[in-house]
């Protein structure tokens, strides 16, 4: 039975029509390579950005291929078609560049980039806008910059497309830009926190509302209905502005920022989602769906409505009459492009998706025409409140619904036929003056229908929702007044200086930075007033805090030197305990630091010697005489009590107070890789002013290395504030230092500790190498360097998506991250390997070259590393996988480790391919190797002898015989290769271009002999021991029964592929000729044993020898007589 969905969600519908998997295949976007990043759509226009930089533009009008625009500035993260012209298409890369193309399609010409952007180089963009009348483009990235870019035309004039337009920068907002809007001369720029909205044309800038939020919300305008509405200003279809809240809410702003009213969408929401008509599945609608929705809404699309959407589910809004469309399950939903009733989606795997809003009884049409008679017979059952008005037999009349029926099958679908009758004996005639949808208005209302036949419904301004949203306008403007009247009080003598210049109507907002817009030049008093205005605020906050931080001198009572009152006023003038502590300790921490820049300027000064830069020993010595003084000074506290430690929880006490004490630093266990990368404990800077240490128990600089079984604090800041040159100075030192392994401490232990002490000094890309290179084989290293980078980066908010769990959402953030910082990134991934382990590893090749092998050789498992490998180098095209395989290889000892993993992992059991002495089995080489690929890559590299010797011998040891008869042939060891191939007993390893053929006789009758001594010892294979398993295993009898005959006991074995004696006699005969290779052997004490059929070839041989010689000769002889009679 299919359920009925109610009367008021009946109006519309989703729909999926097409199949877009056919276009995607066609464009070689559904590999794993290169996916789909964004997407817009136009009246003419469906345009695709891909990961490889390429923009593809698709012809709506039967789904083809126009063009393909490339840039080499990396993957395409946004495009956006010009919504007045289509002749523009403006894109933003990964690098972000912001590039605006003419397509030149009405003069058939070549498409050419009109205008180039770089404002936002290094940096993400966000959101693309265009100006709905002229040719520039607004451009949002992750740092809060909006820029606007012009375009120039030809269309626009005689030379104007010569004029190169400046790229204008219009403002910082505090956070990323979520989306960028555009209407009537007014942008709006919704950023994780507020909503601004700024007048290009007036250069004035509002706040909109007073509440900030934390999150991605999107803003757009929507063109009130021009159907006899007026908007609150009397201006008849004026844009409104609608603002995302948290809640499930949306604001409707003016455009002076006024918030007009409140959409709560939350219990609207309370109602089951629609089911998606598709061709996929069948529609399903669960009444008992109904709870509320908070929901936050991250983009607003406009059309005719508001439309949004979730990682779940599509939302469409009517806010003229504040209701909920529709809802929709969609899921895997990244972003949506909008034209008219139609909705392109691109999906969170790269696939897309082609949605049409429509009527259900269009719906059913649709679905009539392409034949579809079960899906839209479930529609008419399932949205039959709408199919039985009488608006509906404009699209479907009763004979279509009666040919409807006609179609389905009376013995299967008897029960779908019984509820379509059911909705037939409910129509509505054609001429109904009443329809069940006019009842179900509510007195308050009123409403007129339009031409589509959509009520739409006109609240009055007395119902209760508007009672609500205006209470709340009001509240929202006595809290500005009151804000208007501090302000003034405030400022009173700035307000009347700038009278003149500034209006009533000017909210713009003082906390942001606002660049005035080049449109017209800016009158001088106004900017000679804003000066004015932010060099007083700048005086004014920094007397504030030197007069907090500092006591005045003239507060003081100045001492009286009469006799009277001598003692008083030294009573008076004595400076407290505390304030003597504290001015020492400023003074001693001065002293400090000029100490330590002396001592870092004369280790900077000797080691620019090349003499000393150049000699281990000098070097040393520089720092070693260096680090002492970086320890007093910048080292952690030592805070040791007088009294003795006896007990167990007096040390423990000591320890907390010891950790208690450090800034600026975290707790790292010992072990914290092999236990849990993401549990590494943060402390909290504890201030405790009332309690005073005596000076006898003062904290000291502890000397470097600390105590043994004592908790490593990793500091990532430093606990003085340090110049910036004394800062890059002491980086170069300390990475120096950490180079050299700790001169003077030695052990790796104590460049661990360094490492971890000295965190906020070292530059972590050179750290990093460092780890891959000089300590490579000390993990400990690693371990430190990655606790240090995991506590650095955890306040990032890629920690909380990976923390979820979602790997694909995990990947597409970090992609979101580029330009890549290879430290931060490596951090990321480490978190993300810890969570899901050898999945999320192998997609890690996408962030190749950022991150290189050995970082990763360095995180995983071996066994989690070597699919990484193989689909990294799987991914290049097949004539470059060598050439780039052989540049993974730095350090050239990559090559050994790398085959070691490849040949154990996934590998035949070595019982399957070696004998009890080491020696090959029987067609052991038809084994499949998991990582034969990459196997086969690595030992055709080039490299030196002993490499060579060092891979051959790995091979055999392994059984990897193929890999052993390809080394054995590069390095001429041609008698073990036979010896090989004869125990592996296949004739086919003895031909082709991959195969080992004898170059001589010598070699032949040396194959020949081992073929005889393997044959008559008790190492003969069974006749039908061939691989028959589908993974690649044979069965082998390992213990040769003298039962075994060479004759063929089963058909199922191929007789000529074995390496017997008789096959080599009779490729010896082909190669030297029967006569000349029979006699050989027998001069060599050889005996030949052939069969009746070896013998019946070796006669057919010579027959063809004999007459291959007689053609040759009635060949020569005409030669010689034609010669001669030439010369006759």
């Amino acid at each position: 039975m299919i359920p009925v969905v109610p009367v008021e969600s009946c109006t519309h519908v989703l729909a999926e029509f097409d199949c877009l998997d056919p276009l995607l295949s066609a464009l070689r976007l559904d590999l794993g390579r290169i996916k789909c990043t964004c997407l817009s759509v136009s009246r003419k226009w469906l345009a695709l950005g891909t990961s490889a930089g390429g923009l593809h533009l698709i012809q709506r009008d039967g789904w083809k291929q126009k063009l393909i625009l490339t840039h080499k500035e990396g993957s395409v993260t946004q495009v956006s078609c010009c919504p007045h012209d289509e002749d523009f298409i403006a894109v933003a890369t990964s690098q972000g560049l912001v590039v605006v193309w003419e397509l030149h399609l009405e003069r058939r010409g070549r498409p050419e980039r009109v205008s180039v952007s770089w404002e936002h180089r290094g940096q993400t963009v966000t959101s693309l806008c265009w100006d709905n009348a002229a040719l520039r483009v607004f451009a949002g990235d992750v740092g809060g910059k909006v820029s606007c870019v012009r375009a120039g035309s030809s269309k626009l004039g005689k030379g104007s497309a010569f004029v190169i337009f400046p790229i204008q920068t219009i403002t910082t907002v505090d956070s990323r830009v979520v989306q960028l809007g555009y209407s009537d001369g007014h942008l709006v720029v919704s950023s994780l926190s507020r909503c601004y909205l700024c007048d290009t044309e007036r250069e004035k800038f509002w706040r909109v509302g007073n509440k900030e939020r934390d999150g991605e919300f999107g803003a757009c305008f929507l063109q009130q209905s021009p159907a006899g509405q007026r908007g609150p200003a009397g201006q008849r279809g004026q844009a409104l502005l609608y603002c995302a809240r948290p809640g499930s809410r949306i604001w409707e702003a003016s455009f002076s920022g006024e918030v007009l009213s409140t959409h709560q969408f939350k219990q609207l929401l309370a109602c089951p989602p629609l089911p998606l008509v598709s061709y996929k599945n069948e529609p399903h609608f669960n009444p008992a769906q109904t709870s509320p929705q908070s929901l936050a809404f991250p983009r607003l699309l406009h059309d005719q409505n508001l439309l949004t959407w979730t990682d779940s589910a599509i939302y469409i809004f009517t806010p003229h009459s504040g209701q909920v469309l529709l809802w929709t399950e969609v899921k895997d939903v990244v972003e949506i492009s909008v034209f008219r009733n139609e909705l392109f989606c691109l999906h969170g795997d790269g696939r897309l998706s082609h949605l049409s809003l429509m009527s259900p009884e269009r719906c059913v049409e649709r679905l009539m025409k392409r034949e579809n008679w079960t899906l839209a017979t479930t529609i008419c059952c399932m949205f039959q409140h709408t199919i039985i008005t009488s608006r509906a037999r404009k699209s479907l009349p009763i004979d279509r619904l009666e040919q409807l029926k006609a179609q389905l099958n009376s013995a299967s679908q008897e029960q779908l036929i019984g509820q379509l009758e059911e909705v037939i004996s409910k129509l509505e005639p054609l001429d109904s003056a009443c329809s069940s949808r006019r009842s179900s208005i509510s007195s308050h209302e009123s409403f007129n229908v339009l031409d589509c036949g959509i009520y739409r419904v006109i609240s009055r301004r007395g119902s209760q929702s508007d009672d609500d949203a205006n209470s709340l306008a009001n509240q929202s403007m006595l809290e500005e007044e009151r804000l208007k009247e501090f302000s003034f009080t405030e400022q009173e003598q700035v307000e009347n200086d700038s009278q003149s210049v500034r209006g009533e109507g000017d909210r713009s907002d003082i906390n942001l930075q606002f660049l005035p817009l080049p449109f017209r030049s800016k009158p001088p008093r106004v900017a000679l007033q804003a000066v004015r205005d932010s060099v007083s605020s700048f005086v004014k906050k920094t007397t504030e805090k030197i007069n907090t931080l500092q006591m005045n001198a003239d507060l003081w009572p100045r001492p009286d030197l009469r006799e009277g009152v001598q003692g008083e006023v030294t009573a008076t003038v004595t400076p407290l305990p505390e304030e003597v502590e504290l001015n020492a300790e400023q003074s001693s921490s001065e002293s400090e630091l000029q100490e330590l820049r002396a001592a870092t300027k004369k280790a900077i000064s000797q080691i620019q010697d090349p003499m000393v830069l150049l000699d281990p020993v000098c070097l040393s010595d520089v720092l070693q005489e260096w680090a002492p003084v970086l320890e007093r000074v910048l080292g952690p506290e030592d805070h040791t009590r007088p009294t003795e430690i006896t007990t167990q929880e007096e040390k423990t006490l000591e320890e907390e107070e010891l950790v208690s004490s450090m800034s600026c630093c975290v707790v790292v266990q010992p072990d914290i890789y092999s236990a849990n990368l993401d549990e590494s404990a943060t402390l909290t800077e504890e201030e405790d002013h009332g309690e005073s240490t005596p000076c006898s128990t003062a904290p000291v600089r502890a000397l470097f290395p600390p105590l043994a079984n004592h908790v490593e604090l990793v500091q990532l800041f430093s606990p003085k504030h340090l110049p910036p040159d004394l800062q890059a100075d002491l980086s170069q030192l300390a990475c120096l230092y950490v180079e050299m392994g700790c001169p003077g401490r030695g052990g790796i232990e104590s460049v661990c500790v360094f490492l971890r002490r000295y965190f906020f000094l070292l530059d972590q890309e050179r750290v990093r190498k460092m780890c891959m290179l000089r300590y490579r084989e000390h993990r400990e290293v690693m371990k430190a360097y990655i606790a240090g980078m995991l506590e650095f980066t955890q306040a990032s908010k890629v920690v909380e998506v990976i923390q979820k769990g979602d790997l694909l959402k995990s990947l597409r953030s970090l992609r979101e991250l580029q330009p890549w910082n290879a430290p931060l990134l490596l951090s990321h991934l480490y978190r993300l390997y810890d969570k899901h382990g050898e999945v999320a590893v192998r997609a890690y090749p996408q962030f190749y070259p950022t991150i290189l092998p050995s970082d990763i050789m360095a995180m995983a498992l071996p066994s989690h590393f070597l699919p990484y490998l193989d689909n990294l180098v799987q991914s290049r095209a097949e004539q470059q996988r060598l050439s780039f395989l052989g540049s993974l290889l730095q350090p050239e000892s990559l090559r050994q480790d790398w085959l070691e993993l490849a040949l154990y992992h996934d590998a035949p059991q070595k019982d399957d391919t070696l004998t009890a002495d080491g020696q090959p089995r029987w067609h052991s080489h038809f084994f499949s190797w998991g990582y034969g690929r990459l196997l086969s890559l690595l030992i055709r590299l080039p490299a030196d002898l002993a490499s060579k010797q060092k891979m051959l011998e790995k091979c055999r040891t392994h059984g990897y015989w193929m890999g052993y008869l390809y080394l054995s042939r590069e390095l001429q060891w041609r008698p073990e290769a036979f010896s090989a191939i004869c125990r592996l007993d296949d004739m086919t390893l003895l031909e082709g271009d991959d195969g080992i053929v004898p170059q001589s006789f010598d070699e032949w009758v040396l194959l020949l002999q081992l073929s005889q001594q393997i044959s008559s010892s008790n190492e003969a294979p069974p006749t039908s021991a061939l691989p028959s398993s589908p993974n690649g295993s044979c069965s082998d009898d390992t213990n040769g029964t003298s039962d075994s005959s060479p004759d063929l006991s089963d058909g199922s074995t191929d007789w000529s592929i074995r390496v017997s004696p008789e096959n080599i006699i009779l490729c010896l005969v082909r190669v030297f000729g029967p006569d000349r290779a029979l006699t050989a052997l027998q001069e060599r004490g050889i005996q030949v044993d052939l069969s009746s059929s070896s013998t019946l070839v070796c006669d057919l041989l010579r027959m063809a020898e004999k007459r291959q010689r007689a053609l040759i000769q009635t060949m020569l002889e005409r030669c010689d007589r034609f010669l001669w009679s030439q010369q006759a």
